[in-house]
């Protein structure tokens, strides 16, 4: 009996240890990640771009939301042969087109491409003359927007835009959806408006 208990005692030594180690990995290493709602009166923009890395063919997607999560207009479009650079830009593109043509004041714009986001933010120049004539195109729409945030999220928290733009390969031509979303992102924007978070290892 006194044998065992030392091994039993041994093992809550041991497991003790490992399960504190567990903890403080699991509250180091992930970050919480979710898609938020945009404020009251304001619309959100996720948009995504897809590239086929063996053939090239991409495609482009976005989804609008309001304030209480509803949705309001999602697109998706095959944009031919490109890399994922231009296509994640194409996808903006076409979102703040979107918006101009729908007189929509204040809006958040949101994708998962943070050396994208960057670079739109801090309007540096890059060497690729297709990137830049991308970017030059974008820097003339937003000035057209009353109000305009543009922020990183991580794929997890971008998924409805994502589906959309994986919905785009198949489309032989341009579509857009308006009050009522496609079936296949149905489930996406309801766990958004609910909240679900993903964890996310940094």
């Amino acid at each position: 009996m006194l044998y065992i208990s030392r091994i039993l005692g041994y093992e809550r030594v041991i497991h003790k240890p490992f399960q504190q180690l567990l903890r403080n990995w699991h509250k180091e290493r992930l970050t919480p990640v979710a898609w938020e709602k945009p404020k009251i009166g304001w619309t959100k923009l996720n948009f995504d771009g897809s590239c086929k890395c063996k053939t090239g063919k991409s495609s482009i997607g976005g989804i609008f939301r309001n304030h209480e999560a509803e949705f309001l207009l999602g697109y998706a479009e095959s944009i031919g042969k490109t890399n994922s650079t231009i296509a994640e830009l194409t996808a903006l593109s076409r979102g703040l087109e979107l918006i101009i043509e729908n007189g929509w004041n204040d809006v958040w714009l949101e994708g998962d491409s943070k050396s994208l986001v960057d670079v739109i933010v801090s309007k540096r120049v890059v060497r690729c003359k297709e990137v830049q004539k991308q970017i030059s195109h974008i820097n003339l729409l937003i000035p057209e927007i009353k109000s305009c945030i543009i922020t990183h999220i991580f794929r997890e928290g971008n998924r409805a835009a994502d589906k959309f733009a994986q919905m785009g390969h198949h489309l032989k031509k341009p579509q857009i959806w308006r009050d009522i979303p496609p079936n296949q992102v149905l489930r996406i924007v309801k766990e958004d408006a609910e909240g679900k978070t993903f964890f996310r290892r940094r």
